[in-house]
């Protein structure tokens, strides 16, 4: 019986590696992903341009404003001389902050008073703006400290922990390696049963000796091999190509990606078991992954979802090997780090590849 589920694996493998379009659907998008998303996939403010609208002209506000067009976020500056070029600088969006310094802002810092200015932001686009907001705020309180007669009762000293630098790319490959195996392990699972009905192989492959537990055995291995291969690479790159440190054990990394990949062989049977043809299995694959990203984290805190969202985010696969695989690269998880998030995926495992077997075993009449 091994005998012949080993047979039934290196079958689907052929499969899977015969064509060279084949081949090329498995290393492309690894490879574009790999270099495009630390470039493209960042929250980072650069190259914006910053508006500011100079009611006063005083030594003050000249000094900074110019510390504002110094900052590497703001490389382009735009003068501004009036409310209606305030406002059509944002609504054509030739500017992604505008900052109103007031007639007496000279005067009042000269009286050691604290005035008061004014960003105008672009809600079209909050996060970046508000980001930069974050870099002019920083600007400007430095600039009042220096002018301040007296140094603050206290100061609040902030250290980044795990990320000191705000580097990040150390966020995005630690969670590409997440959000690639995902799609290059369901799509191999998901279209594995689909395309033996399409192909008019599947009554072939029941008449087999082999039970519908071990068929869906060599049906997700394969899936499960191309997930940790991608995982290698992906991490591989991650370490010697873009310097992400890497903190944990190299047998607990592909423990995670074991159970990482058992859990979504089980969601890509379970896609494969419903769908009629490949067309199907693949929008299905597409119908799973835009909720699993948007739940799992990588966007959006979970903790900012509602309960039932974040009950959905429970049963997201995703969401735990995230935690995990960032985890293992920043924080240099162990085992006990890792298990409370390693369990959650064998428990979904468990539940899609039975539920899977159960539909499976009724559309096959056995």
């Amino acid at each position: 019986m091994w005998r012949a589920l080993l047979t039934l694996i290196h079958k689907e493998l052929r499969a899977l590696l015969s064509s060279p379009q084949s081949r090329r659907l498995l290393i492309m998008p690894v490879l574009l992903q790999l270099l495009l998303f630390p470039f493209a996939a960042t929250l980072e403010v650069k190259n914006s341009t910053l508006a500011i609208y100079n009611q006063d002209g005083g030594a003050a506000s000249v000094e900074l404003s110019q510390r504002l067009a110094a900052a590497q976020a703001f490389p382009h500056l735009l003068n501004i001389h009036s409310e209606t070029q305030l406002r059509e600088v944002i609504d054509r969006q030739q500017a992604l902050l505008a900052i109103r310094i007031p007639p007496d802002f000279s005067r009042r810092l000269a009286r050691g008073e604290t005035p008061r200015l004014q960003a105008v932001i672009d809600g079209r686009r909050s996060n970046s703006a508000q980001i930069a907001f974050g870099y002019a705020q920083q600007i400007v309180a430095q600039y009042a400290r220096e002018l301040s007669p007296a140094p603050p009762p206290a100061q609040l000293q902030l250290r980044h922990l795990y990320n000191p630098n705000l580097e990040y790319r150390w966020f995005v490959l630690p969670s590409l390696v997440a959000i690639i195996t995902t799609i290059g392990c369901l799509m191999v699972t998901a279209l594995s049963l689909a395309r033996e009905r399409e192909e008019g192989t599947f009554d072939q492959l029941l008449v087999t000796p082999l039970t519908p537990g071990y068929i869906m055995a060599g049906k997700a291995v394969p899936g499960m091999l191309v997930a940790a291969l991608q995982g290698s690479v992906i991490s591989a790159a991650a370490v010697w190509l873009y310097q992400v440190p890497f903190g944990g054990g190299i047998a607990l990394l592909y423990l995670a990606m074991l159970c990482y990949g058992l859990a979504l062989s089980g969601c890509g049977l379970l896609i494969s078991s419903v769908c009629a043809n490949q067309q199907q299995a693949f929008l299905g694959v597409f119908g799973f992954m835009a909720p699993a990203v948007i739940l799992s984290g990588y966007m959006a805190p979970v903790e900012n979802m509602p309960w039932p969202l974040r009950a959905l985010s429970a049963a997201d696969p995703l969401s735990h090997f995230i935690v995990v695989i960032k985890g293992l690269f920043l924080k240099g998880y162990g085992a006990a780090e890792a298990w409370p998030h390693l369990w959650p995926l064998l428990l979904i495992a468990a539940a899609t590849l039975s539920l899977a077997y159960l539909i499976f075993r009724q559309r096959s009449g056995q």
